[in-house]
């Protein structure tokens, strides 16, 4: 897979992740405050694949990006953030901003378009 159909793959997930977010947000507004008790069924389970496929593809975007070959000394790599991201609703999109304005959804020499930022 070429990086630029890696770093579309890792657009769409991140898109996905974040509007099943929204869609569990909204059947819990059903469940907890209308008392629908099955709103969360479909939604809920929506997400948690979502959410594991986002994670999944993260790893791959990682290594094939190589996110963490400039600066391995950082506390917090670019892979942990963007797998942290995955927790907040709509983190993944915040840091697929973030990567795309820094130059990590480009090929290895992410590098230079980094330097400029």
């Amino acid at each position: 897979m070429s990086a630029s159909a890696t770093a579309v793959l890792f657009r769409i997930v991140a898109i996905a992740e974040a509007i099943t977010w929204l869609a569990l947000l909204i059947a819990m507004f059903f469940k907890w405050v209308l008392g629908h008790e099955e709103a969360v069924a479909v939604p809920g389970m929506v997400h948690g694949i979502v959410f594991v496929v986002y994670l999944v593809v993260t790893v791959y975007t990682a290594l094939r990006l190589r996110w963490n070959a400039t600066s391995t000394k950082q506390m917090l790599t670019i892979t942990a953030v963007a797998l942290v991201a995955s927790i907040p609703p709509f983190g993944t999109l915040v840091f697929e901003w973030w990567a795309q304005r820094n130059g990590r959804l480009t090929d290895a020499g992410n590098t230079s378009k980094a330097a400029i930022s």
